[in-house]
This record gives C-alpha cells, structure tokens and sequence, in this order.
C-alpha cells in the first residue's frame, strides 16, 4: 500500500478534526479510530513519521508506548491536551490506551501471531504484553493525581480489540467501569461456518437447539457451580457498556453479532432458558470439567452493538477506514443507531433489546 493511504490528509477524517463535538457518537467514534490508525503506522518504521497527525488533529499526544523489555509495540497510551487557552471538554478522555491490530508486515510478526493464538486459545491472561497494560492502567487509575475511570478510554481493532476486552473486564471486576471501543473484536465460534452454509431457519433451529442443550448442561450436578459462577459474573459486569463496530461482512466478528441478536430472539421466546445460556459456553463448561477457570471474553452481559451491512460501502469489511467514515456511509440515518443490550438480572425480563433510534 502507498504512503497515501497512510496520510492523515489525504485518507483520516479531516471532516471533523476542524470542528470536533465530543457530545456527538460519530465524533468519538471517528476520532479513537483515527488514533488507532496512526498507532498502526508509528509501528511501521518505513511510515512513522506519518503517524503524529492521526492523534495530534484530535489535540492528543503520545503519552507512551506499551512494550515490555523485548520492544515490541503492541500498543500505545495517549493523552488528550485541549487547544491552548481552552478547557478540556467534560465529554473529552485523559487518556485513551490503544491497541493495534495484526501487522505481518512488521519485522517480528511472531509476536503479533502469538497473540492470535492466545486469543484462540482464550489465554490473553497469561501474556506478558497483556499484564503490561493492566499494569498501565492501574498506574494511571490510582496514582496519586487519579484520573476517573470515566476518563479512561480503551480502544482496539481486531486483535487489540481483544486487549482492550479483556482489560475492560479486568477493570469493571474491580469497580473501574472504563468506557471501551472495540472495532471488528474477534470471536472464536461456529458464526462464520454456520452463516455460510445454512439458512435463516437451520441457523435459528441450531441456535435453539444450542440454548436449550446449553440450559439442560447448566442445570446438572456437575456443572450447577459454573453456571451459578457465571450469573455472580454477570452481575459484576452489567454496568459495563462496550462499543462493538461490526460489519455483518467481516467473518472475523460474525460470532459476536450472533450471540447478541440469537439471544435477543430467543430471549422472547425461551426467557428462563435463555437468561442461563447466554452466559454459558461449551468451551468454559469443558475447562471448568478438567478444572481449569475460564470465562470466554464474548459472554457480555450489557453492550452496544453498532453493525455496518454488507451492502453499506465497497470499504474493507475488516479494516479500520470505514470506521471514521460519517454516519450516513455507513447506511446508518438519525434513526439507526446501535442496538442496547442491556442485563438486568435474574428474575427480570434480563436483557433489553432496543430498536435501532431509540437508544
């Protein structure tokens, strides 16, 4: 790709670095995007010195980089500093901690490659570049001059999406609730094989049949503990809100958009059942069996959920361009915003899907 592509006046969103509204969604939106844009670049040494003017048209400056001793740049914190005689807008972050994607063009895409396979394996916990961040985060949240877990942003495309999860969840456990935006987050399921060779109504059958297996697994002896485990989860995470961007085209995401919409469905039909599956997985039901803890990252009980359809823009469905694009290339009018899933507890109706304007 050329170097224009990687221009922040030639392809950022110079629709609104001259006007910035930090009230308005597709200002934040665009704006964490661009600065995930230019995190990309400042890792690419042929391109940096592009880099700056992806962050600094938003008034932002490169705080630090994440990387542990090995140098490896996974990642970057920025802080926000308002124009010169102007006070920081309430709407505005401190700092915001943005993950990058995969970059095999990089000279050490091993690195990059490794923290795929953790997000395949659900074992982001155990990377040393992962605990690096929560070290970050904590330093910055609880030191002396503390900064308000609101003003804390996370943000990641693809494979740092999974970064900026996984820190959210950490955080929100220890009543930190950052708000967090997450561009094409990957999730490791079926989605794409059973949205490829199925239709609408094989694929609602399975995912009934799913729920209800699921259900009848959570109700037995040997798994009662996990799925009462899980709902004790849930609640702690239900005040956390995170941002999905999702295109119905990109595979790599297809799993998130089914696991809010079935449930969504399914929640109307088979409310006991579905409130207990939804925040099951075969996978956590097998790891709990042979007793290891783990929860699988995808099992949000609130979002916000923003998908792009696949006749939208000739954009890549994948790719971080599209996302500080305006709201009306996207296809979505002042009626179409993002869906709100909202958990609200057990013995409530527990979740609430919104039609799209209304949240």
């Amino acid at each position: 790709m050329d170097a224009s592509t990687k221009c922040f006046g030639i392809a950022g969103p110079t629709h609104i670095a001259m006007n910035i509204d930090w009230d308005k969604e597709e200002h934040r939106r665009c704006i964490v995007a661009s600065i995930l844009k230019g995190t990309s670049i400042h890792t690419n040494k042929k391109y940096k010195e592009l880099a700056p003017r992806w962050w600094m048209s938003f008034h932002f400056e490169l705080y630090r980089e994440l990387k542990e001793d090995d140098q490896f740049m996974f990642g970057a914190i920025y802080r926000y500093k308002p124009p010169a005689g102007e006070p920081r807008h309430p709407s505005a972050p401190h700092y915001v901690f943005a993950f990058r994607g995969t970059m095999l063009e990089h000279d050490r895409p091993c690195h990059d490659l490794y923290h795929d396979w953790k997000v395949v394996t659900n074992d982001f916990r155990n990377c040393r570049h992962f605990n690096r961040a929560v070290d970050e985060l904590s330093y910055i949240l609880i030191k002396p001059s503390s900064t308000p877990a609101t003003g804390v942003w996370l943000a990641g495309h693809s494979l740092g999406a999974s970064f900026a999860l996984d820190g959210g969840t950490l955080m929100i456990a220890r009543d930190l609730n950052l708000p967090t935006f997450l561009f094409n987050p990957p999730q490791v399921s079926m989605a794409p094989v059973i949205n490829l060779g199925l239709s609408n109504k094989a694929k609602n059958d399975l995912y009934d049949f799913s729920y209800k297996m699921k259900y009848i697994l959570g109700k037995t002896k040997k798994l009662r503990r996990h799925s009462e485990r899980m709902e004790v989860l849930f609640e702690k995470l239900s005040p956390w809100q995170p941002q999905l961007y999702v295109h119905e085209g990109d595979v790599v995401c297809q799993g998130f958009i089914d696991y809010f919409e079935q449930r969504e469905r399914l929640l109307d039909r088979y409310p006991d059942i579905t409130l207990l599956a939804m925040m099951m997985s075969y996978r956590d039901m097998i790891s709990y069996l042979i007793g290891e803890d783990k929860e699988q990252p995808h099992l949000l009980p609130s979002a916000r959920l923003w998908k792009v359809k696949k006749q939208s823009h000739s954009e890549d469905a994948h790719g971080l361009k599209q996302w500080w694009m305006p709201n009306n290339a996207l296809g979505w009018s002042i009626y179409e915003r993002g869906y709100k899933y909202i958990w609200k507890g057990k013995g409530e109706k527990g979740l609430q899907g919104c039609a799209p304007g209304l949240v």
